[in-house]
């Protein structure tokens, strides 16, 4: 039988019809066989070249990882700390220049002395430009004068005559001094009706114990500002010969927290008045007493806007990081008078943040993103990713921009984020969808552009409303207290000592932010507390307090 892929024309004829339609069937069969060859291999090579591309992607990111790691593992050291390793190094640098350069000095006083020389070498040398001292610190005054005030000149021993004078200040400090109150009640009767009469006792925080309102706040300013735990408190206060047991420093610490829990309440009805809030949690180690060591709690923190005129934050001590506790921080509290929390709010993208900004549960509360959280997931891949650099220049620009526009109103910020922001703002997105297309699914910058793009409309919030900020730094800022001070005391004993911290660390900070001096902020306050009526509390709040006279 002949071949057909061998036939030629010539030998097609003479061929009968049923010869012909036979072998124009096996040439069909034989072409259908092409084709299904041709399919599976079209077929193979787009599997082969999705396997490339994965694979490709896969590479991408871990030669990512490896250069990340490497430079966290050979990088300069300056580089691999983080922000509190590398003030330790800074300081430490700075302690070793000054020693350094008084044993310079010292040297060149001895070469200057041996050789005769009278120091003009260095006479002319540049000094730095110091800060002035405060004006309202008290001064000493050390008069210096010449024992013998007449010419030294020999024929002459005339009196001499007070020209001027140069005056040097030196900073010193006296340290934390103890002294004690001594409160003396007269009594007086009156011999002829045996009556007695006596003043009442003064009440006080710690009502029969020996601390005043001072050393109270002198101890919560110790523990929630300066992080000191209660057993350096104990050593601090034996150099000065005053025993206070560290169990003692932390039944003061309750009492003061419990006389202080009125006035968080009120002021944390002034932080939930702001129509644009601030919101962001950070975890804290808690005592877990049943199974002998610690568990994971998270104190979560809400700031009015950063916009506002008075600022205030208010942190709340929790047992976990559910939606649970921002909805219930933020309802309503009908035993106060505080209604439902409706406005703005300003978080990350954290899952749970969904359920408290729900437009059907909570239908007039609104999103809003930050942007410095997408800024970040950029700015880790700037090392291996040209496209995450170009980002990364992009939202600077945005950033430059909205510095100017900080001390505008909000009409006035509205109005120029049209002008100025907005178009930044829809070129990058466009720039973003586009590089969205030329990179490889899975890979880390698709990642971070995903992150941006997914979440676009609550990142550009701010073009909407002159009070929303672009990120939620202004609330960060006031988190890494927390931060400092679990590093300091490792972790809260049970939830009411967490709950006692964020009552003090909410007034403290908010002290802090309008511009207070925390240890005569919380020192006034336990002063007056004890007798301050109910009815005027709210002139104990951080940004209504005047100090007493």
């Amino acid at each position: 039988m002949l071949d057909v892929r061998d036939l030629q024309p010539q030998d097609l004829a003479g061929l009968t019809p049923e010869a012909i339609a036979q072998l124009a069937a096996r040439m069909l069969g034989h072409i259908r066989e092409q084709d299904e060859r041709i399919g599976c291999q079209a077929r193979e090579i787009e599997f082969k070249q999705a396997e490339i591309e994965f694979k490709d992607a896969k590479l991408r990111k871990i030669t990512f990882e490896l250069a990340r790691l490497k430079r966290w593992k050979f990088a300069a050291k300056s580089e691999a700390m983080n922000a509190e390793q590398r003030r330790l190094f800074e300081e430490t640098l700075a302690e070793d220049e000054a020693s350094l350069r008084a044993q310079l000095e010292q040297l060149q006083g001895k070469a200057a002395a041996s050789d005769g020389d009278d120091g003009g070498g260095t006479k002319n040398k540049r000094k730095p430009k110091r800060q002035a001292l405060p004006a309202d610190l008290p001064r000493v005054e050390h008069h210096h004068e010449p024992e013998d005030t007449n010419c030294p000149t020999s024929g002459c021993g005339r009196p001499m005559v007070r020209i001027g004078e140069d005056v040097s200040e030196e900073l010193d400090i006296i340290p934390a001094q103890y002294f004690v109150h001594r409160h003396i009640y007269g009594k007086w009767a009156c011999r002829c009706c045996q009556c007695l009469k006596q003043e009442p006792a003064e009440p006080r925080i710690v009502d029969g114990g020996i601390p005043a309102a001072g050393l109270v706040a002198h101890t919560l300013i110790a523990r929630f500002v300066d992080h000191l735990p209660y057993y350096r408190q104990e050593a601090i206060a034996a150099r000065s010969g005053v025993h206070t047991p560290r169990s003692t420093l932390a039944q003061w610490s309750g009492r003061g927290g419990a006389a202080l829990e009125p006035l968080y309440e009120l002021h944390k009805a002034f932080v939930l008045s702001s129509r644009v809030l601030h919101a962001d949690e950070t975890p804290v180690a808690m005592l877990d007493p049943g199974a002998g060591k610690t568990k994971r709690a998270y104190v979560w923190g809400y700031a009015r806007g950063a916009f506002e005129e008075t600022p205030g934050v208010i942190y709340e001590f929790c047992a976990g990081r559910g939606a649970q506790y921002p909805i219930a921080f933020l309802r309503a509290d009908d035993r106060h008078g505080r209604r439902c929390w409706q406005g703005t709010l300003v978080r990350d993208e954290y899952a749970a943040y969904d359920s408290v900004v729900d437009a059907n549960a909570w239908p007039h509360r609104i999103a809003a993103g930050c942007l410095a959280h997408a800024r970040r997931k950029f700015d880790e891949l700037v090392d291996a990713s040209s496209v995450a650099q170009e980002a990364v220049q992009r939202v600077a620009r945005i950033y430059r921009a909205e510095r100017k526009f900080a001390a505008m109103t909000a009409a006035q910020r509205l109005s120029a984020r049209e002008a100025i922001a907005k178009p930044l703002w829809d070129e990058m997105h466009l720039w973003l969808k586009l590089e969205r297309g030329h990179v490889a699914d899975g890979s880390a910058i698709a990642k971070a552009i995903d992150y941006s793009l997914s979440h676009w409309d609550t990142l550009t919030r701010n073009l909407h409303d002159g009070e929303v900020p672009v990120d939620n730094n202004h609330l960060e800022n006031q988190i890494r207290p927390w931060a400092t001070g679990r590093k300091a005391w490792l972790f809260a004993g049970s939830e009411l000592a967490g709950q006692r911290a964020a009552i003090v660390m909410s007034l403290v900070q908010s002290a802090k932010l309008c511009g207070r001096d925390p240890h005569a902020y919380l020192r006034d306050v336990l002063q007056r507390l004890p007798t301050h009526p109910a009815n005027r509390l709210e002139e104990l709040l951080p940004h209504c307090w005047q100090p007493s006279v």
